[in-house]
């Protein structure tokens, strides 16, 4: 019996290891020559990203390429191994490659590597395509496709040979989306020739930033960090009610740090917390849907975000600081409500957690927690204020400094490390499992925190790029993969033989993972770029949004919930990254201008936030969720089940992307001031914890229906306030056209004019909506009006109207158009707080809670 359940439980996890490398980094693992070709390409791939993001190409003055170039021969290795290490179809063979796929890859990785060959030539004659390009314009892009439908599945493929057959049948398509159609020489030249298609935006992303993070992250997990997190999660939560549980949120949201992948999140965390939370008493459908809730929002999780993080840079136009302060609370509420779904499921079952191996006593532990804060205050202190000054004092030669001072950081942390036995990864089926004491399991990894610490210091502090920041973090993770083993031995006086191997052959290794993981990324940006290259080829965005307007009778919620069915359905076949893509390129522009056209004004991240939001439900959306399959795997659970189960924990992020759509404080939008901070974020956790309590049907105790219908409402009120305090108040008032000058003088800097306009578009629908402009630095107001790209006159019947729009300024940007009527100037009226609406909804939530604990002690009693 022991025998059989060994070898059920091998299979099980052979099956899941097959189904990550399938998804992620290919299901090919050929022997000889071809193995050795397929290992050392990526092992180059990765040198070659690792080349291009470091300062040395600039010191010495060779291997300089260009973004273009380095996105063509980014695509090339991504093309190359996508052929040699997925197979055509599920009977194709495993353990070699076929000549048909060698040939494959050579002609995909030189059409992609053409745009590098004959960059000069290519630029003298843009425009004007010769036959060759034309030729290496098609073969690349039918191999693109063919490469897409091995390494990602058949929906991204599909996605966008429609969008590009649409490129040619404009004139045959109905009349709403209907356009003039192109020819194959320009469809060609603008896909693959330039950079508004395959090797347009997204490629850049995914060469210039993504890969360096998802690098980044393999060498973390080779290093043990993995191991370490999950163990620290379980040594700070395991011994509380449903402790594997909550233990295993909190390790998928710190994997979620170094994977962008949730299939890798819930094989990499799942095979050891799903068997725990069994334990306890949660069903394998439970067990998995939480694990599968846990891993697919560790893409919500800063700063990788599932690549998602860089592409808002690009599409957006903000900064990476901006992206992720925006991203960081709905995130962080997130999780917290997952781990309290999780406390609620343990009290209603009565579930216990694991033992520890000794007891505390509530000083010892408020001593422990005294002493983490303070070190970790005076040490970010003294690192904060310490670097200020070396870089004040050494100048250009700070940060050779650094350099030695985190190296000493580094050798110091390995050796307090060396006191504490290494963590061994423990059998979740062993009948006497025990948890592992917090102080030695959290002090022996605290060395993996250090890259972390200077990859967030290069991003936050030293302002540097996304890719020069993760290639300084990323060197350190070398070093430390190089070095850790070798030192560790030292430092516990054993013998060092064999280790300083074993550290290489791990860094080679992490290298070709980092690579091999990259594929499919790279393929989806590459494939997401014809969607983009057709959007602006053909204009299909504006007809979008007239198609959209048409369809949701103009209602912007109604726009909303489509955009959501649209990423819920497309994320189910495709990536993440490339769902995101395609959806915010077509929809985004959509509902920021039924918005505006009902006076709202949106910002642009805050609608791109809702397409990732929803974009990442898919993973865990029957029938197709991988990420649920991947945990019923391990649970031995059905996955329709558990994917069910796991989108029902997952209708926490569903209402988030509504709640900051129209309440854009929850993206850290638009507050003053530390008070108004903290009541927006204890608004929006308390409003997310009485929302879980609401969906679970239990607070304190059971709730009755009335109860949870109350909780809801208690839970709209605190997440937007706003709604029934404009019942009361009026949000704006409105100032007369005619003090435009005037108010835009008295804005204070990078103020915002917000004016209600009317005017005819291109196809003459005369539309009335509000716009937005930036007034940047202070000055006069013709002048600051001038600098926005605005210039007016007033009319004889006393009328405003735009009577220059200067082309790209952020007037032309925000919609505004020669000859249009500005109607009249919106304000932010001065009001009460809304937050005082707050006050109700405690009263409200207070006689829930009597009630409820009445009956408790009664059910008690």
């Amino acid at each position: 019996m022991g025998d059989s359940s060994a070898r059920q439980a091998g299979q099980s996890d052979q099956d899941l290891q097959e189904m990550v490398a399938k998804t992620d980094s290919g299901a090919r693992q050929p022997a000889g020559l071809p193995g050795r070709i397929l290992f050392y390409t990526a092992l180059a791939w990765s040198l070659f990203q690792l080349w291009v993001a470091s300062p040395l190409p600039f010191i010495a003055g060779i291997g300089v390429f260009n973004d273009t170039e380095v996105r063509s021969i980014h695509l090339a290795f991504a093309l190359f191994l996508a052929y040699t290490a997925y197979p055509a179809f599920a009977a194709s063979p495993r353990d070699h490659i076929p000549i048909v796929d060698w040939v494959f890859a050579l002609l995909a990785a030189a059409s992609a590597a053409y745009i590098f060959a004959f960059y000069q030539d290519l630029s003298g004659r843009s425009g004007a395509p010769t036959t060759i390009d034309l030729v290496v314009g098609i073969v690349g892009m039918v191999l693109l496709l063919e490469a897409t439908r091995r390494s990602l599945g058949p929906p991204l493929m599909i996605v966008a040979s429609v969008f590009l057959i649409y490129t040619f049948f404009g004139p045959y398509m109905p009349e709403v989306i209907a356009h003039k159609g192109q020819s194959l020489a320009k469809v060609m030249s603008h896909q693959w020739l330039t950079t508004e298609g395959v090797f347009g935006v997204a490629l850049g992303v995914s060469s210039s930033f993504v890969f360096l993070f998802v690098l980044f992250g393999a060498m973390l997990e080779k290093a043990g960090a993995g191991n370490y997190f999950i163990k620290m999660a379980f040594a700070l939560l395991g011994h509380m009610r449903g402790g594997p549980a909550k233990a295993a949120v909190v390790a998928s949201a710190a994997t979620g740090l170094i994977s962008g992948s949730s299939i890798a999140n819930v094989a990499t965390t799942g095979t050891f917390t799903i068997p725990l939370m069994k334990r306890v008493g949660f069903s394998g459908v439970k067990a998995g849907a939480v694990e599968v809730a846990g891993s697919t929002n560790g893409q919500l999780t800063p700063p990788v975000m599932g690549a998602a993080a860089f592409l808002m840079i690009e599409y957006v136009g903000i900064s990476y600081i901006e992206v992720i302060k925006h991203a960081i609370l709905p995130a962080v509420i997130s999780y917290i409500a997952l781990v309290y779904i999780v406390h609620l499921e343990a009290l209603k079952a009565d579930m216990q957690g694991l033992p520890r191996r000794s007891q505390s006593t509530l000083a010892e532990k408020l001593a422990s927690f005294a002493g983490i804060v303070a070190g970790t205050s005076v040490i970010g202190l003294a690192v904060y204020y310490g670097i200020g000054w070396i870089k004040t004092l050494a100048g250009g030669g700070a940060i050779y400094i650094v350099a030695l001072l985190v190296a000493a950081a580094y050798v110091g942390l390995l050796k307090f490390a060396a006191r504490y036995p290494e963590l061994e990864m423990d059998d979740p089926d062993d009948p006497v499992l025990q948890l592992p004491e917090i102080g030695p399991t959290v002090k022996v990894g605290l060395y993996f925190l250090l890259p972390i610490v200077v990859l967030m210091w290069c991003l936050i502090v030293e302002r540097f790029s996304p890719g020069l920041a993760a290639f300084w973090a990323t060197v350190l993770m070398i070093g430390i993969v190089l070095t850790q083993r070798p030192l560790l031995a030292a430092f516990r006086g054993r013998p060092g033989t064999g280790t300083m191997r074993q550290g290489l052959d791990e860094c080679i290794d992490g290298l070709v993972i980092g690579a091999r993981n990259m594929i499919g990324i790279g393929v989806a940006t590459a494939a997401a770029g014809i969607v983009v290259g057709t959007i602006t080829l053909t204009g299909i965005g504006q007809v979008m949004i007239e198609f959209v307007e048409l369809i949701s009778g103009g209602n912007l919620m109604l726009a909303l919930v489509f955009t959501a069915i649209i990423c819920i359905v497309l994320g189910m076949g495709l990536p993440t990254t490339a769902n995101y893509i395609v959806v915010s390129s077509l929809m985004a522009p959509v509902v920021v201008s039924l918005a505006s056209n009902e006076g709202l004004i949106i910002p642009l991240v805050a609608v791109h936030m809702f397409v990732f939001y929803f974009g990442i439900l898919a993973d865990d959306t029957p029938p197709v969720g991988l990420a649920a399959f991947a945990a019923a795997a391990i649970a031995k659970s059905d996955p329709i089940k558990t994917g069910i189960q796991g989108f029902m924990y997952d209708i926490r992020t569903a209402i988030l992307p509504f709640m900051f759509i129209f309440n854009t404080q929850l993206l850290l939008i638009g507050i003053d001031g530390w008070f108004e901070l903290i009541v927006v974020i204890v608004g929006a956790l308390v409003g997310m914890l009485l929302f879980a309590a609401a969906t679970q049907g239990y607070w304190l105790t059971r709730s009755r229906l009335w109860e949870s219908a109350a909780l809801l409402l208690v839970t709209f009120t605190f997440f937007r306030p706003g709604y029934w305090w404009d019942m009361v108040y009026e949000p704006t008032r409105v100032v007369p056209a005619t003090e435009i000058t005037q108010f835009a003088e008295q804005l204070p800097p990078d103020g915002k004019l917000v004016m209600m306009v009317k005017g005819e578009t291109i196809d003459g629908d005369v539309v009335e909506k509000a716009v937005q402009l930036p007034m940047g630095p202070a000055g006069s107001g013709e002048e600051r009006l001038t600098n926005a790209g605005l210039e007016t006159r007033v009319e004889d019947d006393g009328k405003v109207v735009a009577d220059n729009v200067m082309f790209g300024s952020p007037a032309q940007q925000a919609g505004l158009d020669f000859d249009w009527q500005i109607l009249d100037i919106r304000v932010e009226a001065d009001r009460p707080p809304k937050q005082l609406m707050f006050i109700p909804a405690t009263l409200l939530l207070a006689l829930v809670a009597m009630l409820q604990l009445r009956r408790r002690k009664a059910g008690a009693g």
